[in-house]
């Protein structure tokens, strides 16, 4: 029985994940796909930045904490001291905790349940983080009084933990492009050959610009970044459309009861995704590419020389090559030549 309802809960995530929701969207639907298995009296899912282990948003389940607790829970999520926070499960192995397995010691005298469970109520407390490929997209508490959480509830978090996190690994991908006024996401989700199994609105038209070029060319591309993605977990290819302009098509796996879905974004390309691809293509060194970048970052020649443990006068020798290869003659009309402010096209439209 159980691991049917995960197989289910896994398929409905995953399809949560085509959908074009954003985040906090994201988990305010998964919220009721796992508690119809795994009941809480409180529940907050957090959206995390897997670089910093940072929390990034907040969703709640039906019911908040009051607002009172929450400065209290905060203190607890950062102070360092305190177990199960959501950055030290990030760096655990396993995706799930629940607090009753801690040491004595440390349930006696636990921050978060005797300064924020207990005054509301509440005594037991399960904790999971939503890991895919080694990153950490986002993290859920669960809370309630009664039972404690069962070796099965716990076993069922485990199950679902990688699809909310593949789930959430998209969803990002979503805010990040501020979708609005009616132009949703592109999203593909292809099966085993790469094929299409469902396609948004917007993917099919940029299905349409870059078939453009050649008549199933979108399909030999969805291919190649399935094919990629398999072998690494994620795949990232930049092409170009019929327009001239560029777009990035992001491969991600889909984690469910089999690997082979893989999920595809399709997203215009920015001055961020084409300077790598413009370095090489100018003919720099790769000495000369890492300074490049560190000038575009907007570092310093003092700090760049720190960061790369290199002399100043070594950079500046650097910068004139790379000046001379790009054509320019300083570091301003370098970064306007590698980072222009308007590389991006949506479908449809082409480049001024």
């Amino acid at each position: 029985m159980w691991e049917g309802r995960a197989r289910t809960a896994r398929r409905d995530i995953a399809a949560l994940a085509t959908s074009g929701l954003g985040v906090v969207d994201l988990h305010a639907a998964a919220i009721e796909v796992v508690e119809q298995v795994v009941g809480s009296e409180l529940t907050c899912w957090a959206g995390i930045d897997p670089g910093t282990l940072v929390i990034s948003s907040m969703t709640s389940g039906r019911d908040r904490i009051p607002a009172e607790y929450e400065p209290r829970l905060a203190e607890t999520e950062y102070a360092g001291t305190v177990p199960n926070s959501f950055a030290e499960l990030a760096r655990r192995s396993d995706a799930v905790a629940r607090l009753s397995d801690l040491p004595y010691r440390d349930v006696v005298g636990h921050r978060r349940l005797n300064e924020v469970w207990r005054p509301l109520g509440l005594e037991h407390e399960v904790r999971a983080t939503f890991t895919v490929d080694g990153d950490c997209w986002g993290a859920a508490g669960f809370v309630r009084s009664g039972s404690d959480y069962s070796d099965r509830e716990v076993e069922f978090l485990g199950s679902v933990a990688a699809v909310i996190g593949a789930a959430t690994r998209v969803a990002v991908r979503t805010d990040a492009h501020g979708y609005g006024a009616g132009v949703g996401p592109a999203i593909v989700v292809t099966g085993p050959g790469g094929e299409p199994r469902a396609i948004t609105a917007a993917a099919r038209t940029w299905q349409d610009e870059l078939n453009e070029i050649a008549p199933g060319r979108f399909a030999v591309l969805l291919r190649a970044v399935v094919t990629g993605t398999r072998a690494a977990g994620t795949f990232q290819a930049r092409v170009q459309t019929a327009s001239g302009g560029w777009v990035v098509l992001q491969g991600s796996r889909l984690i469910g009861d089999s690997d082979e879905e893989v999920v595809v974004t399709i997203e215009p390309a920015s001055g961020h995704h084409l300077v790598g691809m413009l370095l090489a293509a100018y003919g720099l060194t790769t000495r000369e590419r890492e300074i490049c970048l560190e000038v575009i970052s907007g570092h310093t020649t003092a700090e760049i020389a720190d960061r790369l443990s290199i002399s100043p006068h070594t950079i500046q020798d650097h910068l004139k090559a790379a000046f001379a290869k790009v054509g320019v003659r300083s570091r301003g009309e370098l970064v306007a030549t590698l980072r222009p402010e308007d590389l991006t096209v949506r479908p449809g439209s082409s480049l001024p």
